[in-house]
This record gives C-alpha cells, sequence and structure tokens, in this order.
C-alpha cells in the first residue's frame, strides 16, 4: 500500500508543479527575483514532502501548496499594482558601477564582493574593467552593463548601412513532423514546402528533412537527417 501512496502522491506533486507556475506566470523561472526565488523553494519543499513523506497527511500538503501559491499570487499581483510593493517584494536594482567608478558603498550593503562583479563583466565578455561605465545589479541576480562610448560595438546605422524589414522566425518542420498550424498561419502549402526544398536540394524531400525554418528575411533554412559530415568533431 505505501509504494502504492508514493506512486500517487509523487504523480500528484509533479501535476501540481506544472499546473502552479502557470498560475503564478513566466515571471517565477525567467526573472528569479527574492520573492520568487522563496517561492519556488518553499513550492519545491512542499511538494516533495507531498511526493514522498507519508507521516504528513496528501490533504494537508496540498492545502498547503494552494495556500502558499495564493499567497504568491496576491503578492505578485500586488507588486503588479503598486511599485512601493513591488521594490518591497522583489527588491530593487543596485548600481555597482557608475561613471566608470566602482560604488563599494553599495556593494558593503549587499555583500556583493568584487570576485563577484569580475565574474559578472567576464561572463559579459569584459575583462577589462575601465571599458565599463555603468554596471547594475538587477533584481534577479544579473548584472547590466553599459560600455563606454569608446567600447561599445557599431551598428549598421552608425555606419549608414540601408537597412531591411525582419520578420519573427517561422518554424515548418520540427524534429521531422511538418508544423501544419504554421503553414497555415502565413498562407503556406505543404506543395510549396516540398517546391522550395527541390529547388535547394535535389532529391531530398520532406521526410529527410529534421529541421527547417523560414527566417527573419524570408530565407529558408534546411536541416537533414544525413549531414553527410564524415567525422564529426563530436558524437554521443
Amino acid at each position: 500500500m505505501t509504494y502504492t501512496e508514493i506512486l500517487i502522491r509523487a504523480i500528484l506533486a509533479v501535476v501540481l508543479l506544472l499546473f502552479i507556475p502557470k498560475i503564478l506566470g513566466k515571471q517565477t523561472i525567467s526573472n528569479m527575483t527574492f520573492h520568487d526565488f522563496v517561492t519556488s523553494i518553499t513550492l519545491g519543499s512542499l511538494a516533495a514532502n507531498l511526493a514522498f513523506n507519508v507521516s504528513l497527511k496528501a490533504s494537508y500538503l496540498v492545502l498547503a501548496l494552494v495556500v502558499f501559491t495564493a499567497t504568491a499570487f496576491l503578492l505578485s499581483f500586488l507588486a503588479l499594482k503598486n511599485r512601493k510593493m513591488r521594490s518591497w517584494i522583489s527588491g530593487s536594482p543596485t548600481v555597482l558601477i557608475e561613471d566608470g567608478k566602482i560604488m563599494e558603498n553599495n556593494m558593503k550593503k549587499i555583500r556583493y564582493t568584487l570576485d563577484s562583479l569580475d565574474q559578472s563583466l567576464r561572463e559579459k565578455g569584459i575583462f577589462n574593467i575601465e571599458q565599463v561605465d555603468y554596471a547594475v545589479l538587477e533584481d534577479n541576480g544579473e548584472v547590466s552593463i553599459l560600455k563606454k562610448e569608446a567600447y561599445q560595438f557599431v551598428t549598421k546605422k552608425d555606419m549608414g548601412i540601408p537597412l531591411r524589414a525582419q520578420d519573427f522566425p517561422v518554424e515548418l518542420i520540427m524534429d521531422g513532423v511538418l508544423v501544419e498550424d504554421n503553414l497555415k498561419l502565413h498562407g503556406l502549402t505543404r506543395e510549396w514546402l516540398e517546391s522550395e526544398l527541390g529547388k535547394k536540394r535535389k532529391g531530398k524531400t520532406l521526410a529527410d528533412v529534421f529541421y527547417a525554418v523560414k527566417g527573419t528575411q524570408q530565407q529558408l533554412v534546411f536541416d537533414f537527417y544525413e549531414d553527410g559530415i564524415r567525422q564529426p568533431l563530436d558524437q554521443e
């Protein structure tokens, strides 16, 4: 009976963990502020107990999950509606570098070390701190960087290069399966795709295609099951 109970409880825990983020929103996963961090840890702990701790009634743990989810949702709603509440619930950004100068007092207040700052800069491809004009520690723990103007990348606009309109990429085949909805949504057909494939690669059919996408410049890109690479650099 214990094994059956654990099986049922584990399945229930997984279902609840998959369902709860849909209520709380994608920010809980993508942004991960202090509030989201606490929420995620607590929900995970409750779900783990629901799955394996048979000494606690499943109904109690489900109730705790529901109450905690409702509380987290309410806090998120308050943070959305009130800026002061948002600052208290999720925190606020901290300036680490201003006008090229390291803000030591700010770093001390949040217990952020120079080693952590150096690591964050390296992750952004910056190995010389003298290139940085501003650095801000965001609510989610990421560091946003504004380089000094002399070290910023040149854009097409800066060089006066004519710009072309871009479209969002449209995936037409994924994992070898035709994405019918995307074809219909953009007024495309299977016959058109087969015709375009024939123009690009003679003798190939849609069954040979692993992935196909219509790119930002309307170009078609195909990736085939048979890559034709005789000696791959890495093969699992």
